[in-house]
């Protein structure tokens, strides 16, 4: 039995091993570009460890610190509301010692201090009216 001529023969062995030289010199290059690559990879890793690491420590000393000036800040405006309270009563009270003077005042006005008080009163108000001033006012309107 004859083979067809088409078909070519067994390739010997040694060829054979030629053709999977050249493959190893790749998986070589592959395999050190995927060490490179996990080793890459890794270094990404800690870096964004320690990136967290380091942005949760400046997020709690931030966070201290707004919770020290809170504190500090409704201190203030506890003490500002405890001030102001005071202020509304002192003004209160000075308002109430005005009101009282006043009508104490308004009291001693209306009382006549001697009995030619009104008199008197009523004499400087009929001297009002007949000051030059009037007249003249009075001349210059007609």
């Amino acid at each position: 039995m004859e083979l067809p001529e088409s078909v070519p023969p067994p390739a010997p062995l040694s060829e054979k091993k030629e053709n999977v030289t050249p493959m190893n010199p790749k998986i070589a290059e592959l395999a050190e570009s995927r060490q490179e690559l996990v080793s890459r990879i890794q270094n990404l890793k800690q870096d964004l460890q320690s990136w967290r690491m380091k942005l949760d420590t400046q997020v709690k000393v931030y966070r201290d610190e707004l919770s020290e000036l809170k504190k500090s800040l409704n201190t203030e405006v506890d003490q500002l509301r405890t001030e102001f309270q005071e202020l509304r009563t002192t003004l209160q009270q000075q308002q109430e010692d005005v009101a009282a003077s006043l009508k104490n005042l308004g009291d001693q006005v209306g009382e006549p201090k001697e009995p030619g008080g009104t008199r008197d009163m009523e004499a400087s108000k009929s001297i009002d009216q007949d000051s030059p001033e009037d007249e003249g006012k009075a001349t210059h309107q007609s």
